[in-house]
């Protein structure tokens, strides 16, 4: 027999989606409304009903809502990112509740939509997501089609075949693997602005979870070590309202 908490909409369409909401109307609006627009959409009305629709099927994009009765979204969403990696997660909360959006954010989520919301910005939200984690799982394969080759900026070299930062004499300077992450992505990309979003994707698809204000604390920490002056940057420059841009030097 089927579960009374578990419905499916649309026929068997990709990508899809399993709406988690204790809201019955909700679920039903959203529903319909992705499968207007050519999604295959699974609901469950609670954190015990999605993991039995886990168990039969994985889908490629959870929409969880965090205030549920029973177990939450956050502990949901921290189970799924154990056991299922590759789904996209977006957690659905209410537009004051920002350490909910912290915390999720910090358990594996890719984004959050607060309550209440814009069908059109959801979707959009989704797509998002759903592009990321197929370019995420495209880049392996090109990168290791790349030759690694060393950036020199200044007076050092960072070197991706040893990953390993040097400077004028040749002597490593110390970098933890995040600073050393944040800088060859930026490496990666001279010139082109980056955003924080950029920027925290690729520092997720290494294993390592990050949020937004943590970019800047280790930006602070790199930039003392490669910069003459820290507070007037000239190699990892800011970017107003967007992020940063690794602008190498002679």
């Amino acid at each position: 027999m089927n579960n009374p908490a578990v419905s499916a909409v649309a026929p068997r369409l990709e990508p899809t989606l399993l709406m988690v909401d204790d809201e019955p109307q909700l679920r039903a609006v959203l529903a319909e409304y992705f499968a207007f627009h050519h999604y295959t959409v699974i609901t469950a009305a609670d954190a015990a009903a999605a993991r039995c629709v886990l168990a039969r099927q994985v889908p490629d994009l959870a929409i969880l809502d965090i205030n549920m009765p029973g177990e939450d979204g956050l502990s949901l969403a921290r189970w799924l990112r154990q056991t299922q990696p590759q789904i996209g997660l977006v957690m659905l909360t209410t537009a004051s509740a920002w350490v909910d959006r912290t915390i999720g954010l910090e358990q594996g989520a890719d984004d959050y939509v607060p309550k209440p919301f814009e069908m059109r910005e959801l979707l959009a939200r989704v797509r998002a997501v759903l592009r990321r984690k197929s370019s995420r799982a495209a880049a392996p394969a090109a990168a290791a089609a790349l030759p690694a080759r060393a950036t020199r900026f200044g007076k050092f070299t960072l070197d991706p075949a040893q990953r390993c930062l040097t400077d004028a004499q040749g002597t490593p300077v110390r970098t933890t693997a995040a600073e050393y992450e944040l800088l060859d992505f930026l490496a990666r990309h001279p010139h082109r602005p980056q955003s924080r979003e950029a920027i925290m994707e690729h520092v997720r698809s290494r294993g390592d979870e990050v949020f937004d204000r943590s970019i800047d604390l280790r930006m602070m920490r790199l930039r003392r070590k490669i910069e003459d002056h820290a507070d007037k940057p000239q190699i990892i420059k800011t970017v107003r309202n967007l992020g940063y841009v690794f602008v190498p030097t002679a």
